[in-house]
């Protein structure tokens, strides 16, 4: 049975940067496979934030966050990352990591899509003060 784990969830100041991680069990991860971060706000609904496809190494971002979040992947620790730099205060929210097999269902503009994605983590809390 496939597991993710999200960790590195926190409260910091706009301007600084947190890392996410995300340990992901029962699944083979030398197939290629979709690895993504989404985000649901308060009173608002999940979106993607960033995906990434392991078979080519292609990278999705939502547009709100381009330029200042990168995802990355460590298949030798079965594990995705998302760097979040330059935080603000609209990046409130909890984030969850998710997987799906083969390509990403995804674009450059709005990241992943919710409906692609297979398997998910319970999440972990993002609060940014202004």
């Amino acid at each position: 049975q496939v597991q993710l784990v999200e960790s590195g969830g926190g409260s910091v100041q706009a301007g600084e940067s947190l890392r996410l991680s995300c340990e992901a069990s029962g699944y083979d991860y030398r197939s290629a496979h979709c690895l993504a971060w989404f985000r649901q706000a308060p009173g608002k609904e999940r979106e993607g934030v960033a995906a990434v496809y392991t078979g080519r190494g292609t990278t999705y971002y939502n547009d709100s966050v381009k330029g200042r979040f990168t995802i990355s992947q460590d298949n030798a620790k079965n594990a995705v990352y998302l760097q979040m730099n330059s935080l603000k205060h609209a990046d409130t929210a909890m984030y969850y990591c998710s997987i799906s097999g083969g390509p990403c269902e995804a674009d450059n503009d709005h990241g992943p899509y919710e409906y692609g994605m297979e398997r998910w983590g319970k999440g972990t809390l993002i609060t940014i003060s202004s």
